[in-house]
């Protein structure tokens, strides 16, 4: 390392160690709002200084958006590391960081390697990438072929296969094992499963079509390869992994055959914020990383530029209870008398109440609504809360729900384009032709065996007897469509222009077919509008299935001033953001923990994380609501109050290092403040259950 460098000054201690660190494998532990982002971008640039070529820097992330900004960071460096004196500026400034960097998610990254590479081991690169949907439609097809709906019980929905098939794949388990850990409800189906999931991969095959899984199933069977693992360990000298607590068995392993002794290889995550296990996410991957590297260097991050020290004091007691973790201590310059609230609320309602008002207080001292968050546990949880905010006109914005391109009407035209990139492809081709007139599935499937035995040329399909209901005019429409966009991989027409051309003959159709069409409408002029960023189609193709916008919000290229909503978010969905005051739903047992992920240890570990993440986004003011009752809407409780307790996660330590205040309701039903309950003693819920086997 360099006995100056005058541009890493920015940095504070651990994190100009972490930048500066040599080439053996690293681990950085970056706390919640430790400067992770900046302190990756400085590694980079400071590897690039170091002589190391861009285009052999690979940088692994879980959004594409996250590449983007660590790449676009480095730029930044890298110019102001050029401005200085002594510094060969011709050779920095050439160095087109952004330009070469492999940067992309996973899944991305997967599919450029792949195209490029997977023909060492037999994989043409002519393949499609199907997204969640419509794996789960070829597995209904799969289904329907083996005739597997016609049983004496009800097999497993179309949903639930993909989800067995999936939580085997990335957590690298087998059947047997999925289904007596996992899904024991369904174990009677052991060998219907099997025989599914193998005309499953079948029809892939068959289709020329790749799911989410198979690109890393691919990769690393790439990697295992003689030939194929020597050429991509070639290829890099450097592998940066982000978010490395969220990476599943898969990943670890890809990590592994990529980097066998880790050397270049730097990670970077936080065990504190391991809360995906459901999506097979799993936190040994950060544990064991030192054992599975010698000579690992771990460095943490413990600096906070966020959050004010007593939000922070709050948290690492709540954090301190976890079995396993990574010792550090979040700590803070921004200094603040005011603890963090502990709200005890009469019920769900009071509870709703004075977070609406809390909110508007907020807003009336300066606070915008946008800087403003109410987090929950599940989605529904905010179901009372929605009410009140549209009762008392405030805008708000919740996270989650459906995504842009899974809406129907989108589907459908990225479903021509699909078509077009490959006749084969089964569920594209079903969801196309079924939208004709007369053409039912049969119908369909009989023209798309005509296609396939055509060699997918659409200017031969003369002979085909279209059904009476559409009109001469209106199928050569359709087929010269078709055969236009089939024939125009050398990129005759731009992507723009080819989605265009797909809207043309779809609209008529789209106004037959469904509602609200204005709005599908301008929905379909931002998909035109997005292809625009694209030189081909099959890039455009391979981002919506990979990274796709969540909403039409998404194409902004920024956001107007004006726009001052609240947020609505679940922990889940809300982590990596930050607001200037967070409000947590529901701080009691049964939901934080959540009643169905109690039963072991690692489950109520997570559960813990999740709180804590969710305490670490807020920046200047942390409310916990406590309701003391919440009214069931389960049969055997319908309309009656269930009496609650407060989270197990806020034991004494913890409460030292809130403010415990009580609402206006609590208080007059009580005449005094009150005390939460504590975690001991026998909640309302706790006797009813019992009395049902004592």
């Amino acid at each position: 390392m360099p006995e100056s460098v005058s541009f890493l000054e920015q940095l504070n201690p651990q994190q100009g160690l972490a930048a500066t660190h040599g080439f053996e494998p690293l681990l950085i532990i970056a706390g919640a709002g430790t400067g992770k982002t900046t302190t990756l971008a400085y590694r980079v640039a400071w590897q690039i200084s170091q002589n190391v070529d861009p285009s052999r820097i690979l940088l692994l992330t879980f959004t594409r958006r996250a590449a983007a900004d660590l790449v676009k960071r480095a730029d930044i460096v890298l110019s102001q590391q050029a401005s200085e004196p002594g510094m060969n500026r011709t050779r920095v400034s050439d160095l087109s960081t952004s330009k070469k960097i492999w940067g992309g998610t996973f899944h991305s990254i997967a599919s450029r390697l792949l195209r490029k590479y997977g023909q060492l081991i037999g994989l043409s690169p002519e393949y499609t990438i199907i997204d969640r949907g419509d794996a789960e439609d070829l597995m209904q097809l799969a289904r329907t072929q083996l005739d597997l709906a016609k049983g004496k019980k009800r097999f497993p929905s179309k949903a639930t296969c993909l989800d067995i098939y999936s939580w085997g794949i990335n957590c690298q388990k087998k059947l047997d094992e999925i289904l007596k850990e996992d899904y024991p409800e369904h174990a009677e189906e052991k060998e219907s499963l099997r025989a599914l999931f193998n005309k499953f991969m079948d029809l892939k095959a068959e289709q020329g079509v790749l799911d989410y899984d198979d690109l890393l199933l691919f990769w690393r069977a790439l990697l295992e390869d003689e030939r194929g693992g020597a050429k991509l360990r070639s290829l890099f000298d450097c592998v940066l992994v982000d978010e490395y607590q969220d990476t599943n068995v898969l990943q670890a392993e890809i990590i592994r055959l990529l980097r066998p002794d880790g050397r270049g290889l730097t990670v970077v995550g936080d065990d504190a914020q391991s809360i995906y296990s459901f999506r097979a996410a799993e936190i040994q991957n950060i544990l064991d990383f030192p054992k599975i590297y010698p000579g690992t260097q771990v460095i943490p991050l413990e600096q906070n530029y966020r959050s004010t020290e007593t939000i922070l004091e709050a948290s690492n007691r709540v954090i301190a209870g976890s079995a396993q973790r990574y010792e550090k201590n979040l700590w803070s310059k921004k200094a603040s008398a005011q603890k963090p609230l502990l709200v005890n609320c009469k019920d769900d309602q009071d509870e709703v109440e004075h977070i609406v008002d809390a909110i508007l207080k907020r807003h009336e001292e300066g606070v915008p609504f946008a800087q403003q968050a109410v987090l929950f546990r599940a989605a529904y949880h905010s179901a009372g809360l929605e009410l009140e905010l549209a009762k008392r006109q405030i805008p708000f914005h919740k996270y989650g729900g459906l995504k842009f391109v899974e809406a129907a009407h989108v589907k459908d035209v990225v479903a021509f384009l699909r078509l077009a990139d490959n006749y084969k492809d089964r569920v594209a081709g079903l969801r196309v032709v079924t939208l004709l007139p007369g053409f039912g599935p049969k119908k369909a499937e009989q023209f798309l065996d005509e296609l396939a035995s055509l060699n997918g040329n659409w200017g031969m399909l003369t002979g085909f007897a279209r059904p009476s209901r559409i009109t001469e005019e209106d199928w050569q429409l359709f087929v010269l469509l078709m055969r236009t966009l089939s024939q125009t991989r050398a990129e005759t027409l731009s992507v723009t222009q080819q989605v265009g051309r797909v809207i043309k003959v779809y609209t008529p159709l789209l106004e037959e077919k469904y509602d609200n069409v204005t709005a599908r409408k301008k929905d379909l002029e931002q998909l035109a509008s997005l292809a625009a960023r694209y030189e081909h189609r099959t890039d455009f193709l391979t981002e919506l299935a990979l990274d796709p916008p969540s909403s039409t919000q998404d194409f902004e290229a920024e956001k107007f001033s004006d726009d001052d909503y609240l947020v609505l978010s679940t922990i889940h969905s809300a982590k990596g953001l930050e607001w200037d005051s967070v409000y947590i739903m529901h701080v009691y047992d049964g939901s934080l923990p959540s009643e169905m992920a109690i039963s072991t240890g690692n489950e109520l570990d997570e559960e813990r994380r999740l709180l804590y993440v969710a305490m670490t986004r807020a920046k200047n003011h942390l409310e916990l609501l406590f309701p003391y009752r919440v009214y069931s809407t389960t049969r055997n409780f319908f309309g009656q109050a269930l009496h609650l307790q407060l989270s197990r996660f806020l034991g004494s330590p913890v409460k030292e290092a809130l403010e415990s205040i009580s609402t206006k309701a609590v208080s007059e039903m009580t005449g005094k403040p009150v005390e939460p309950i504590t975690t001991s003693g026998t909640t309302e819920v706790q006797k009813r259950l019992r009395s049902l086997w004592d």
